[in-house]
């Protein structure tokens, strides 16, 4: 047995053994036997860790390190320090629960045990929690709901016309948030609510509306409608929603029939530019008709105007003549014949021969006296 009690570690006899076991290997590292209590370095560390927090919390420091295990001793300073410690985390975490800031575009809701309390504006609240808690919500950020969007064909944007056609529609309305309370309170899901009155109040002004304006014409008016219409409806709520506006993008046929559609548009545009051509023709031809209408009327007018002057102008001077006339009747006559016969003889070729039969002298040779005439006029011409 005694040459067993050295083993590997220790000499060859038992004694030996028995000694380099309480003094320890000195040639070697030390190994703690399996089992064995906690080494003692760790237990200093605690203490040394219970002291530290001892002096920040007000303690004794190092002295109390003594009487730590005794009654009376730190380890009631360690249990007031971890109350203090513990009171001013909470105090920090509460604050920091109960404090909010409020951007620029935010506004926050207050509820007071669940219940509207205030609504509070941009900047640095105080909440106390959890007592009042808030939400914030962004109230001039303008937010889209967009139908009939996603795909042509979609049954959102499928319409039907007063006039019995169906219209493929897509519009977007914009809004925002004026009453946060409101917006929280009164609706149960904000943006289905505004999607679905938007999509009934353009059903219903589209079937109160022909298929050509809505295609054409009539999108701004349709537009302006619908703001309306939605603002009224959301207003009947108490949403506390605002529509900043409307916009139409499309209306077209559906899918299925819109080639046929657009040739029935070309159809008809054209007859609308012949149209027009045939009226401006018409135009055209029905004021040259009534320029030329007035010309006739004014040379009517005019030739008129000059019968009716020559006349009285024939009756004022027959009227003058007839005054001379009756003071010296031979001498009148005399003149009147002798205008007569001037006005009579002034355009006819004539020549006036004097009557020298009393001398016994006639015109005996025959000479072209007419030919003669013309021959001089035609040479000084």
């Amino acid at each position: 047995m005694a040459g067993h009690s050295g083993g590997p570690w220790g000499g060859g006899n038992s004694g030996g053994g028995g000694d380099d076991d309480r003094r320890g290997n000195r040639g070697g590292p030390q190994r703690p036997p399996e089992g064995g209590p906690q080494m003692p370095e760790i237990d200093e560390l605690v203490r040394k860790g219970q002291d530290q927090l001892r002096a920040i919390m007000g303690g004794r420091g190092g002295s109390g390190r003594s009487n730590g295990t005794g009654p009376g001793g730190g380890g009631g300073g360690f249990g007031r320090g971890t109350v203090v410690l513990g009171v001013v985390i909470a105090a920090v975490l509460w604050a920091a629960a109960s404090f909010y800031t409020v951007r620029p575009e935010e506004q926050s809701v207050e509820l007071f045990l669940g219940d509207y309390y205030r609504t509070a504006n941009p900047g640095l609240n105080f909440a106390p929690w959890p007592v009042v808690t808030y939400e914030k919500l962004a109230v001039t950020r303008e937010q889209n709901e967009d139908i009939g969007v996603g795909g042509r064909g979609s049954e959102a944007g499928l319409m039907l016309t007063g006039d019995e056609n169906i219209v493929d529609i897509d519009f977007q309305v914009v809004w925002n948030i004026n009453d946060p309370a409101k917006y929280l309170f009164n609706l149960r899901d904000p943006r289905l609510t505004i999607r679905a009155v938007s999509e009934s109040a353009m059903r219903e002004i589209i079937a109160q509306s022909q298929l050509a304006p809505i295609l054409n014409r009539d999108r701004g008016i349709i537009a302006s409608r619908l703001e309306d219409l939605i603002q009224m409806t959301l207003d009947s709520y108490d949403s506390g929603v605002t529509i900043v506006r409307v916009n139409f993008d499309k209306a077209d046929p559906p899918q299925e029939v819109i080639d046929a559609f657009r040739d029935v548009q070309a159809a008809e545009q054209e007859r609308d530019r012949l149209e027009k051509e045939a009226d401006a023709y018409a135009a055209r031809v029905l004021a040259e008709a009534r320029g030329e209408a007035a010309q006739t009327l004014e040379e009517a007018e005019g030739y008129r105007a000059r019968v009716v002057n020559e006349a009285e102008g024939e009756a004022s001077r027959f009227t003058a003549v007839l005054g001379e006339y009756e003071k010296a009747p031979e001498v009148t006559r005399k003149r009147l014949y002798i205008e007569m016969m001037e006005d009579v003889l002034g355009d006819v070729d004539k020549i006036i021969l004097e009557d020298n039969a009393g001398n016994g002298q006639g015109i005996v040779p025959y000479l072209p006296l007419n030919e003669l005439r013309r021959s001089q006029q035609s040479g000084g011409q």
